[in-house]
Protein backbone atom coordinates (compact mmCIF):
# COMPACT_ATOMS: atom_id res chain seq x y z
CA UNK A 1 0.00 0.00 0.00
CA UNK A 2 2.36 2.67 0.35
CA UNK A 3 3.90 1.31 -2.87
CA UNK A 4 0.73 2.23 -4.12
CA UNK A 5 0.80 5.92 -2.80
CA UNK A 6 4.19 6.38 -3.89
CA UNK A 7 2.97 5.14 -7.39
CA UNK A 8 0.09 7.67 -7.16
CA UNK A 9 2.21 11.00 -5.51
CA UNK A 10 4.87 10.54 -8.80
CA UNK A 11 1.51 10.26 -10.98
CA UNK A 12 0.01 13.38 -9.13
CA UNK A 13 0.47 17.24 -10.12
CA UNK A 14 3.75 18.84 -9.87
CA UNK A 15 6.26 20.34 -12.19
CA UNK A 16 6.81 19.08 -15.21
CA UNK A 17 10.27 19.07 -15.16
CA UNK A 18 10.69 18.26 -11.61
CA UNK A 19 13.18 15.55 -11.28
CA UNK A 20 12.31 12.26 -9.93
CA UNK A 21 15.24 9.94 -10.13
CA UNK A 22 18.57 10.76 -11.38
CA UNK A 23 21.60 8.19 -11.65
CA UNK A 24 23.35 6.54 -15.27
CA UNK A 25 24.23 10.37 -16.23
CA UNK A 26 20.49 10.21 -17.22
CA UNK A 27 17.61 11.55 -15.60
CA UNK A 28 13.91 10.92 -14.97
CA UNK A 29 11.42 14.25 -14.60
CA UNK A 30 7.40 13.80 -13.61
CA UNK A 31 6.84 14.67 -17.11
CA UNK A 32 8.69 11.20 -18.14
CA UNK A 33 6.91 9.23 -15.03
CA UNK A 34 3.76 10.25 -16.56
CA UNK A 35 4.19 8.41 -19.76
CA UNK A 36 3.79 5.21 -17.42
CA UNK A 37 0.40 6.08 -16.98
CA UNK A 38 -2.56 3.82 -18.28
CA UNK A 39 -2.54 3.61 -21.97
CA UNK A 40 0.46 6.31 -22.50
CA UNK A 41 3.13 5.75 -24.52
CA UNK A 42 6.62 5.16 -22.76
CA UNK A 43 8.96 7.72 -24.06
CA UNK A 44 13.29 7.32 -24.36
CA UNK A 45 14.15 8.50 -21.00
CA UNK A 46 11.80 5.81 -19.45
CA UNK A 47 13.19 2.83 -21.48
CA UNK A 48 16.68 3.94 -21.27
CA UNK A 49 16.52 5.00 -17.46
CA UNK A 50 14.96 0.94 -17.31
CA UNK A 51 17.18 -0.81 -19.70
CA UNK A 52 20.26 0.66 -17.22
CA UNK A 53 18.46 -1.16 -14.26
CA UNK A 54 18.12 -4.16 -15.94
CA UNK A 55 22.39 -4.47 -16.47
CA UNK A 56 22.53 -3.15 -13.20
CA UNK A 57 20.54 -5.78 -11.82
CA UNK A 58 22.21 -7.89 -13.64
CA UNK A 59 25.81 -7.23 -12.43
CA UNK A 60 24.79 -7.50 -8.66
CA UNK A 61 22.69 -10.71 -8.69
CA UNK A 62 25.14 -12.65 -11.48
CA UNK A 63 22.22 -13.02 -13.61
CA UNK A 64 23.96 -13.17 -17.98
CA UNK A 65 26.29 -10.28 -18.44
CA UNK A 66 23.98 -7.68 -20.61
CA UNK A 67 24.66 -4.67 -22.56
CA UNK A 68 21.81 -2.38 -23.03
CA UNK A 69 22.03 0.24 -25.87
CA UNK A 70 20.44 3.50 -25.63
CA UNK A 71 17.18 4.03 -27.66
CA UNK A 72 19.27 6.44 -29.96
CA UNK A 73 22.13 4.03 -30.71
CA UNK A 74 19.87 2.25 -33.85
CA UNK A 75 18.29 5.72 -35.56
CA UNK A 76 22.69 6.61 -35.37
CA UNK A 77 23.36 3.98 -37.00
CA UNK A 78 21.14 3.59 -39.60
CA UNK A 79 21.67 7.41 -40.99
CA UNK A 80 25.36 7.40 -39.93
CA UNK A 81 26.74 3.89 -40.74
CA UNK A 82 29.18 2.40 -38.30
CA UNK A 83 31.10 5.06 -38.44
CA UNK A 84 28.58 7.23 -36.42
CA UNK A 85 28.57 4.83 -33.83
CA UNK A 86 32.39 3.43 -33.59
CA UNK A 87 32.79 5.19 -30.10
CA UNK A 88 29.55 3.82 -28.67
CA UNK A 89 31.60 0.79 -27.04
CA UNK A 90 34.59 2.58 -25.72
CA UNK A 91 35.03 0.44 -22.74
CA UNK A 92 32.89 -2.10 -23.50
CA UNK A 93 33.70 -5.50 -25.60
CA UNK A 94 30.34 -6.34 -26.88
CA UNK A 95 31.75 -9.88 -27.03
CA UNK A 96 32.39 -10.85 -23.19
CA UNK A 97 28.76 -9.81 -22.89
CA UNK A 98 26.29 -12.74 -22.77
CA UNK A 99 23.41 -10.25 -24.00
CA UNK A 100 22.86 -7.49 -25.78
CA UNK A 101 20.17 -5.09 -26.02
CA UNK A 102 18.65 -2.87 -28.41
CA UNK A 103 15.76 -0.96 -28.26
CA UNK A 104 14.34 -0.28 -31.50
CA UNK A 105 11.78 2.71 -32.11
CA UNK A 106 9.59 2.45 -35.20
CA UNK A 107 8.27 5.88 -35.09
CA UNK A 108 5.27 5.41 -33.05
CA UNK A 109 6.01 1.85 -32.09
CA UNK A 110 8.74 0.13 -29.95
CA UNK A 111 10.35 -3.18 -30.80
CA UNK A 112 13.65 -5.21 -29.35
CA UNK A 113 16.39 -6.76 -30.82
CA UNK A 114 18.56 -9.15 -28.60
CA UNK A 115 21.69 -10.29 -29.92
CA UNK A 116 22.24 -13.28 -27.88
CA UNK A 117 26.43 -13.68 -28.39
CA UNK A 118 26.47 -17.62 -26.19
CA UNK A 119 24.17 -19.17 -28.94
CA UNK A 120 25.17 -16.50 -32.01
CA UNK A 121 21.71 -15.55 -32.06
CA UNK A 122 19.69 -12.48 -33.22
CA UNK A 123 16.16 -12.14 -32.70
CA UNK A 124 13.70 -9.54 -32.98
CA UNK A 125 10.75 -8.96 -30.66
CA UNK A 126 7.62 -7.14 -31.05
CA UNK A 127 4.53 -6.70 -29.52
CA UNK A 128 2.53 -6.82 -32.55
CA UNK A 129 4.25 -9.12 -34.33
CA UNK A 130 5.76 -7.31 -37.26
CA UNK A 131 8.77 -8.79 -38.89
CA UNK A 132 11.91 -7.35 -38.30
CA UNK A 133 14.81 -9.15 -40.53
CA UNK A 134 16.22 -6.11 -41.84
CA UNK A 135 16.72 -4.51 -38.61
CA UNK A 136 18.26 -8.29 -37.82
CA UNK A 137 20.58 -8.19 -40.63
CA UNK A 138 21.58 -4.62 -40.21
CA UNK A 139 22.87 -4.88 -36.45
CA UNK A 140 24.32 -8.68 -37.67
CA UNK A 141 26.33 -5.91 -40.11
CA UNK A 142 27.06 -3.73 -37.21
CA UNK A 143 28.49 -6.64 -35.15
CA UNK A 144 30.75 -7.72 -38.31
CA UNK A 145 32.21 -4.31 -38.52
CA UNK A 146 32.66 -3.94 -34.22
CA UNK A 147 34.51 -7.25 -34.78
CA UNK A 148 36.93 -6.40 -36.97
CA UNK A 149 37.56 -2.88 -35.59
CA UNK A 150 37.91 -4.16 -32.18
CA UNK A 151 38.94 -7.81 -32.34
CA UNK A 152 40.70 -7.91 -35.93
CA UNK A 153 37.93 -11.08 -36.35
CA UNK A 154 35.50 -12.18 -39.33
CA UNK A 155 32.69 -13.02 -37.92
CA UNK A 156 30.41 -16.03 -40.09
CA UNK A 157 27.56 -15.35 -40.64
CA UNK A 158 26.50 -18.81 -41.50
CA UNK A 159 26.91 -19.32 -37.95
CA UNK A 160 24.69 -16.78 -36.99
CA UNK A 161 21.16 -17.44 -36.55
CA UNK A 162 18.98 -14.23 -37.40
CA UNK A 163 14.58 -14.42 -36.17
CA UNK A 164 11.95 -12.56 -36.36
CA UNK A 165 9.68 -13.71 -33.50
CA UNK A 166 6.28 -14.92 -34.43
CA UNK A 167 3.37 -13.53 -32.69
CA UNK A 168 2.47 -16.99 -31.38
CA UNK A 169 5.79 -17.23 -29.89
CA UNK A 170 5.67 -14.24 -27.49
CA UNK A 171 2.72 -12.28 -25.62
CA UNK A 172 1.05 -9.64 -27.85
CA UNK A 173 0.07 -6.72 -27.34
CA UNK A 174 -4.20 -6.04 -27.56
CA UNK A 175 -3.92 -2.00 -27.84
CA UNK A 176 -1.96 0.35 -29.22
CA UNK A 177 -0.12 1.74 -26.36
CA UNK A 178 1.64 -0.92 -24.43
CA UNK A 179 4.35 -1.18 -27.24
CA UNK A 180 6.99 0.36 -24.72
CA UNK A 181 5.62 -1.73 -21.63
CA UNK A 182 6.17 -5.13 -23.74
CA UNK A 183 9.77 -4.21 -25.37
CA UNK A 184 10.74 -3.55 -21.13
CA UNK A 185 9.49 -6.73 -20.06
CA UNK A 186 10.81 -8.70 -22.95
CA UNK A 187 14.50 -7.44 -22.29
CA UNK A 188 13.72 -7.97 -18.29
CA UNK A 189 12.65 -11.42 -18.92
CA UNK A 190 15.10 -12.42 -21.62
CA UNK A 191 17.43 -10.97 -19.41
CA UNK A 192 17.24 -13.41 -16.44
CA UNK A 193 17.31 -16.18 -19.04
CA UNK A 194 13.47 -17.01 -18.56
CA UNK A 195 10.42 -17.95 -20.22
CA UNK A 196 8.15 -14.78 -21.42
CA UNK A 197 5.11 -15.89 -19.45
CA UNK A 198 3.50 -12.64 -18.52
CA UNK A 199 0.16 -11.28 -20.84
CA UNK A 200 -1.36 -7.85 -21.89
CA UNK A 201 -3.77 -8.29 -18.17
CA UNK A 202 -0.11 -7.85 -16.48
CA UNK A 203 0.40 -3.83 -18.02
CA UNK A 204 -1.45 -1.89 -15.61
CA UNK A 205 0.59 -3.84 -13.01
CA UNK A 206 3.93 -3.51 -14.47
CA UNK A 207 3.18 0.44 -15.50
CA UNK A 208 2.74 0.80 -11.77
CA UNK A 209 5.41 -1.33 -10.83
CA UNK A 210 7.84 0.24 -13.34
CA UNK A 211 7.12 3.90 -11.62
CA UNK A 212 8.42 2.50 -7.98
CA UNK A 213 11.69 0.71 -9.96
CA UNK A 214 12.50 4.02 -11.55
CA UNK A 215 12.54 6.29 -8.53
CA UNK A 216 13.81 3.81 -6.24
CA UNK A 217 16.77 2.91 -9.14
CA UNK A 218 16.03 -0.80 -7.98
CA UNK A 219 14.14 -3.42 -9.73
CA UNK A 220 11.38 -5.36 -7.76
Amino acid sequence: QAMEREVVAAFGKGEPDEIMSSAFKLKVTREDIHTLRNLRWLNDEVINFYMSLLVERNKKEGYPAVHAFSTFFYPKLISGGYKAVRRWTRGVDLFKQDLILVPIHLRVHWALVVIDVRKTTIKYFDSMGQKGDKICETLFQYLQEESREKRNLELTFSEWTLHSMESHEIPQQLNGSDCGVFMCKYADYISRDKPITFTQNHMPYFRKKMVWEIIHQQLL
